[in-house]
């Protein structure tokens, strides 16, 4: 997403193509090509052992891929949690700190995106009305840009 492109509900989503095109693309591929590669081999009787352990190694990238992703993102997400709750206890009022501890995971995740001047109501609201991370990002009036995000 462009610097000059205002960062909202619809478009915050972050992607990053060499990661999620270009590389996943290759693996694809590669896992694809090895299966044809130990059929063939298993046809010809040629190299089965070979084409086995070619298909063994292309299915570890891809699980690999998978991995790298999902633990980037719960490192981003523990963050994104204790930012928040530091935010939250910077900006509401003293008596209502208890509850902050209250808000889940995905809720506060999906308090990042508010602005200051809404955040302390929307996790209020959050708890009351046990709010999801997508119905919170829906309400937020001021969207509060994170474009640090992995």
């Amino acid at each position: 997403m462009s610097e000059a492109t205002p960062q909202n509900f619809k478009n915050h989503g972050a992607v990053d193509p060499w990661f999620h095109y270009v590389l996943f693309s290759i693996l694809i591929l590669n896992f694809l090509y090895s299966i044809c590669h130990l059929v063939l081999a298993f046809v010809r009787h040629t190299h089965t052992l070979q084409a086995a352990w070619f298909l063994v190694l292309s299915f570890a990238l891809c699980i690999f891929w998978v991995k790298v992703r999902t633990y980037s993102l719960k490192v981003q997400d523990r963050v994104i949690r204790l930012e928040e709750r530091l935010r939250l206890q910077s900006l509401a009022p003293v008596e209502w700190h208890k509850q902050i501890l209250h808000l889940s995971e995905g809720q506060l995740i999906g308090l990042r995106f508010a602005a200051d001047e809404e955040v302390v109501d929307l996790a209020k609201l959050a708890l009351v009305e046990n709010l999801t991370r997508k119905q919170i990002k829906e309400r937020i009036k001021n969207w509060r840009a994170d474009n640090f995000r992995i």
